[in-house]
């Protein structure tokens, strides 16, 4: 597939409650370039200050790659430190920005995603993946260890599994994925768009205030230890049972009422 040169590295959709943002550098295999990198950002950062939207899907154009990482022509281009080190620097930012969304970020993966591209899907709250998809942090077998990737791959599949991948460059299959945590899901090619927008949509319909302060809590607590981790969720959790819309839904559970219709709210 070839992309006209005028043509944006991100494109951007809404569905009802659901921001789709497209990858869209086919003919790069949708390396992150610095461009991309920065559109990213700038979406997030208007995603951020939106209460429109409850969700968002990051998917990519065309059927050989979500992603291969950083574009190493790009990189390739200089041997500037700083330049290099402004690059990783925005990527690394544009990556804890998704934690930081209100909105649950969902990677829909429907074929290789490799190097910064893994870090991308392991950085994202959740992550479908068809069953033809592949993970590598195979920076390696270019001569340079992924660092920055193993940053959110290592927090998802832990420290051994993380390192083998990031030794070896070797690829998973989904159900490997699946299995050490680097994806949420797994389905038939043939499902994956309408899986992930099943699953966005089911998200987009919860009380959006618990699905934020719930998402900002969890990532939180999972840098403290077991006790503060405690204490900290069980404030949280009072504070939240005291709100409306958990006393609305409350209620109708216990008086076998309707379910509170959130969607609007």
């Amino acid at each position: 597939m070839t992309k006209h040169p005028n043509e944006p590295v991100l494109l951007r959709r809404d569905e009802g409650r659901v921001a789709i943002l497209t990858l869209n550098r086919p003919h790069a295999m949708n390396a992150l370039s610095g461009d991309l990198i920065d559109a990213l950002q700038t979406e997030f950062d208007k995603l951020a200050q939106d209460r429109e939207i409850r969700c968002v899907v990051i998917e990519a154009q065309g059927d050989r790659a979500f992603s291969t990482g950083h574009d190493l022509r790009e990189v390739a281009s200089t041997r500037d430190y700083a330049f290099h080190h402004g690059l990783l620097t925005r990527c690394s930012a544009m990556m804890m920005s998704i934690q930081r969304l209100p909105q649950p970020v969902i990677a829909k993966v429907k074929a290789v995603a490799t190097a910064a591209g893994c870090q991308l899907v392991a950085a994202c709250d959740l992550a479908v993946a068809s069953s033809e998809a592949t993970f590598a942090t195979s920076g390696i077998n270019n001569g340079l260890f992924c660092g920055t990737p193993s940053v959110s791959v290592g927090r998802n599949v832990g420290p051994k599994r993380a390192l083998d991948m990031l030794f070896t460059g070797e690829f998973v299959d989904a159900a490997t994925a699946l299995r050490d945590g680097l994806v949420s899901r797994v389905v038939p090619i043939a499902e994956l768009d309408l899986a992930t927008m099943a699953l966005a949509n089911r998200i987009a319909s919860q009380p959006p205030q618990q699905i934020a302060e719930g998402k900002a809590m969890f990532h939180r607590h999972m840098t403290m230890e077991l006790g503060q981790a405690y204490a900290y969720a069980t404030e949280f959790m009072a504070g939240a049972i005291q709100r409306e819309d958990a006393q609305a839904g409350i209620d109708a559970f216990v008086n076998k009422k309707p379910k509170p219709d959130w969607k609007g709210r």
